[in-house]
């Protein structure tokens, strides 16, 4: 069952237009033929790039692993809600974003927990050619051109390759006649080889492909390889990563840093209300992508383990005070799903989550009269007093649970919290992410057109320690 927004007489008001799904496709005789799923469904037959019903159960799962944390342990989150104005959800414009974004949100205030009269929550989507919440190669066009660059590399180092030679060896015989071997940049391409053989590994048998694509071995070489194709650039290339990725991160610490020096961050599309700003956010849940989670933690030098993000990751982006022990913020991301708080604690290709929890600040703390007009600005243009409003806070990244400890702050005993190098302060935390948060990022996607792999001054840039 279908719902979308439909109007009556009246056209100044909506209701629900509740409908049935059914797939066509063409026969051998170029008739019209029902579409039936592995046990016969004739309804609810995904089509590419929606949500599967695994998908909907392992993300719901997700949300309510978040209920169980943030709402039950920590009390960060009220228990019910009859709105959610003090939320921030955004997806990607990708279908099985949205649809992994609501089964996230049911999971952590199911109907049990949301009162009778509850308020339909705003989600927040972007045309695609503003969309920065995943590596966005069509519509940034030197983005691609580097992503592009980066996969021909991945492709001379890789083809004539042992591991290569392997993967053929197994399953060349599948390929088609068109593009007989397996390769990087085949037909399909290697990493389409990888998602088809994950997804239909994670649906059980009536998906499954001949037991020789599961074989372990080729398996790791397939990750591998792929994670080289799509992610190395994030390791070697400042551009790469303020292309890729620095605009979403610069979002985010935007938000925290309104948080400690500002008295929370707000924004006029969390409110139902047109010309309100709503209340300050204390949570944000996020449609996002693998893509996302990926690029995240190699920019940050968090992706030592190197394996694609596996269906229905997380990775929280925590803010903690220890202005104010009460006071939470939380934010979780993943290539199905993200997070973060903060107290004394995506062509993409698979959907996820991404969500951040910022908590607000004492009302002791400082704050700018205008902080808007600082937030976003480089840490070295920031007053001394707004620093050490920074200094007070600190940043944990969770990936799938786990704390990342991202090299910058552990470097150094200022940058983290006496005791823990996975917490890092707020104020190394932003002066990581400023190296590489475009100024403009629109403006930045038309730079530096066919310079090659590295851009100018970008291999010293990277010397010095970007």
């Amino acid at each position: 069952m279908i719902a979308m927004a439909a109007s009556k007489q009246d056209i100044s008001k909506w209701d629900k237009f509740q409908w049935r799904r059914k797939m066509e496709v063409i026969g051998n005789a170029d008739e019209a033929v029902i579409a039936t799923g592995p046990r016969g469904e004739i309804e609810g037959i995904c089509q590419p790039g929606e949500l599967t019903d695994k998908g909907r159960e392992t993300t719901f799962a997700l949300g309510q692993r978040l209920r169980h944390l943030y709402v039950d342990q920590l009390g960060f989150m009220p228990r019910t809600k009859s709105d959610a104005e003090d939320m921030y959800l955004r997806s990607s414009p990708i279908p099985r974003a949205l649809e992994s974004l609501h089964q996230a949100f049911w999971g952590m205030y199911p109907a049990s927990a949301r009162t009778t009269n509850f308020l339909s929550p705003v989600i927040v989507t972007r045309a695609f050619a503003d969309e920065t919440i995943y590596p966005n190669e069509v519509n940034c066009r030197r983005f691609k051109q580097l992503s592009t660059d980066f996969a021909q590399r991945a492709a001379d180092k890789w083809n004539n390759s042992e591991e290569i030679e392997y993967l053929n060896k197994l399953w060349s015989k599948w390929m088609p006649a068109s593009s007989p071997r397996i390769a990087v940049d085949s037909r399909p391409r290697l990493s389409g080889i990888t998602d088809t053989v994950n997804a239909s590994l994670a649906h059980g048998p009536a998906t499954r492909l001949p037991p020789i694509f599961y074989d372990e071995k080729a398996r790791k070489i397939m990750d591998k390889i792929t994670v080289d194709e799509w992610f190395s650039g994030y390791k070697e290339s400042v551009e790469y990563r303020k292309l890729g990725i620095g605009a979403l991160l610069g979002d985010i610490v935007e938000r925290m840093v309104s948080t400690a020096i500002g008295g929370g961050w707000r924004m006029e599309t969390t409110s139902p209300r047109a010309g309100q700003t709503g209340n300050p956010i204390k949570f944000s849940l996020n449609g996002c992508h693998d893509t996302t989670i990926a690029a995240i933690l190699a920019s940050l030098g968090g992706f030592e383990a190197g394996k694609w993000p596996p269906f229905t990751s997380s990775i929280a982006i925590e803010l903690f005070s220890t202005a104010d022990s009460h006071s939470i913020a939380s934010s979780v991301d993943a290539s199905e799903v993200s997070t973060a708080p903060a107290a004394a604690s995506p062509s993409p290709k698979r959907s996820g989550f991404l969500s951040f929890f910022i908590g607000h600040p004492s009302p002791s703390q400082s704050q700018s009269s205008n902080p808007r007009e600082i937030v976003r600005k480089p840490l070295d243009s920031f007053p001394e007093s707004a620093k050490r409003g920074l200094r007070n806070h600190y940043v944990r990244i969770r990936y799938n649970d786990d704390p990342v400890r991202i090299p910058g702050c552990a470097a150094k005993e200022t940058n983290h919290l006496p005791g823990d190098d996975t917490f890092c302060t707020l104020e190394a935390f932003k002066e990581i992410v400023d190296k590489f948060t475009p100024r403009s990022w629109k403006k930045e996607c038309l730079e530096n057109i066919d310079e090659g792999l590295f851009g100018k001054g970008d291999r010293e840039k990277m010397q010095a320690g970007y």
